[in-house]
């Protein structure tokens, strides 16, 4: 049995998460379902990264001490993944006692060896992004990732030797064209930080206590991306007891993260990892962002969604349809309200809804529910229909093996849109009211028989991201709901089939200037 291990970056616990945060653990636990759902075993990793100074500064506005604050804000990701059927198998914390004693036993290793020295770092300090910067990297005299202010710090720090691996990075970048994805991230390292010179990366602070200490030099704290990025690692045993995990799942298959952490991902990782003498994730893949029309989600611009809203209104399954369906590869997703909800009607209710609903009820009406034996019949039009089925499995492969997650939707849809062109093609009512002819009957017969086998495909195809749906459309044609990959190869097999009497819609339909002006006042709550 074939193994795959997903990861997705541990998140700074703050509040809420926006579907921006949420886009990235929608797009692991698709990619975990969909490779489950092809029989491999999967291990999907996610968590909470705990340390820093910002989590010092966060709980004393919230009058509380530093476990106190990361200990509730832990339990709301959780209660929100959980929300969202996040199908994680382990939940990681920085704070947790084996992740603390791993990552102190990898500070002394890489001091060891000399890929960490003792130095005094001076430069400019972004505090939500916990990095420093020189006078030169600044844009506009602030943060380059995130736009913020930055102040000048000085303090004594541990460094460690980016310089002694750099050459070694880039000739992996070269020998291994799949490591980075999407592929033009791996020129935005080289051209943007590589080639202007890699510095030496602060791992170490002393100006704040809430962190992991050295054990060798206590007045230090073991800086955030030291800590941080090891947990894919430490989460599967590494420098415990018990290694099994690591041995079954390590290297990563792929890790998930959004483009603002790219570059630590992509540079610093794994440095980490050639020192300690571990194989690279196969593929690390970078993301675009979910924005608004002004740019970044942000509480002060009043811009910001939140999943569970969309959720408890429009239901899991219609959310994580627009949240995938809307970021392509190459750019960054824009959230309106007037998208959202054009396709949660369009698509989701008149192109999915309505092909079910319709083709249920001609089941009932013209072969009291029972679905027709396939009969062979070969006319151009079933020829067509047949041909893109085929061809929608091996384009949607494709499309998630290149986790090119948005045209994997797309591919489906345009099924889904030739399904229903097909019964404008062949007119099942007409064919009904001639049925006296055999010729005539068994070409209804193939019609409705075409509409249940590609509607079992889509629900198939669609399971890895809306499950419950799929669940529910296999539930209305009277398919046993255990389905399987290979399921999709039985096109011609179909067989003692009766749909429901009356199936309910998948999606009801909502009034478009209503529900846009509702999202719109969510986004100022």
């Amino acid at each position: 049995m074939n193994k795959f291990y997903i990861t997705t970056p541990i998140y700074y616990p703050s509040g809420r998460f926006h579907i921006g945060t949420a886009y990235t653990e929608v797009l692991a636990d698709m990619m975990k379902r969909y490779h489950v759902l092809k029989g491999e075993k999967c291990f999907m990793l996610t968590g909470t990264d705990e340390h820093g100074q910002k989590i010092e500064n966060k709980a004393k506005d919230s009058n509380m001490n530093p476990k106190e604050y990361v200990d509730l804000q832990s339990k709301k990701a959780k209660e929100l993944w959980s929300k969202m059927k996040i199908d994680y198998d382990k939940y990681i914390r920085t704070t947790d006692d084996y992740h603390v004693k791993a990552v102190q036993k990898i500070f002394e290793r890489f001091l060891e060896q000399e890929d960490i020295y003792k130095g005094e770092y001076e430069g400019w300090y972004c505090e939500p992004c916990e990095s420093y910067f020189t006078e030169t990297q600044l844009v506009n005299g602030n943060c380059p990732d995130c736009g913020r202010p930055v102040k000048k710090m000085k303090e004594e720090a541990y460094f460690f030797k980016m310089s002694k691996y750099v050459d070694r990075l880039l000739k992996y970048y070269d020998e291994h064209p799949d490591f980075i994805k999407p592929n033009y991230r791996k020129q935005e390292m080289i051209n943007n930080f590589i080639k202007p010179g890699l510095e030496d990366l602060c791992v170490t602070r002393t100006t704040f206590d809430w962190g992991i200490p050295v054990l060798s030099d206590s007045k230090h704290v073991i800086y955030v991306w030291l800590d941080a990025l090891t947990n894919y690692i430490t989460a599967l045993g590494y420098e415990s007891d018990d290694d099994r995990l690591l041995n079954e799942f390590w290297p990563a298959d792929v890790q998930i993260v959004g483009k603002d952490i790219a570059r630590f991902h992509l540079i610093y990782w794994p440095i980490f990892l050639m020192a300690l003498d571990l194989p690279l994730p196969k593929t690390i893949y970078a993301h675009n962002w979910v924005t608004m029309k002004d740019g970044k989600m942000s509480k002060s611009k009043g811009n910001v969604i939140y999943p569970e809203q969309l959720i408890e209104r429009y239901g899991l399954d219609a959310t994580k349809y627009y949240l995938i369906r809307e970021v392509p590869i190459s750019s960054d997703g824009i959230f309106t309200p007037e998208d959202f909800v054009k396709r949660y009607n369009s698509d989701l209710c008149n192109d999915l809804g309505n092909l079910l609903n319709r083709t249920v009820a001609m089941c009932n009406k013209y072969f009291d529910g029972k679905v027709p034996e396939y009969n062979g019949l070969k006319n151009e039009a079933d020829l067509s229909l047949e041909n893109i089925a085929k061809s929608t499995i091996e384009e949607y492969e494709k499309a998630m093996n290149n986790f090119e997650f948005a045209s994997s939707l797309q591919i489906i849809w345009k099924l889904v849109s030739r399904t229903n062109k097909y019964i404008d093609e062949t007119e099942p009512w007409k064919l009904a009211k001639e049925i006296e002819e055999d010729s005539e009957k068994e070409k209804l017969e193939s019609v409705i028989y075409h509409l249940i086998a590609n509607l079992k495909e889509i629900a198939i195809l669609i399971r890895p991201l809306m499950k419950d749906t799929s669940k529910r459309i296999l539930n209305q044609l009277g398919i046993r709901e255990s389905v399987e990959w290979s399921d999709l190869n039985e096109y011609n097999e179909l067989e003692d089939i009766k749909v429901i009497e009356k199936g309910q819609p998948l999606f009801l339909r909502v009034d478009e200037n209503e529900e846009i002006e509702y999202i719109k006042e969510l986004m100022k709550s």
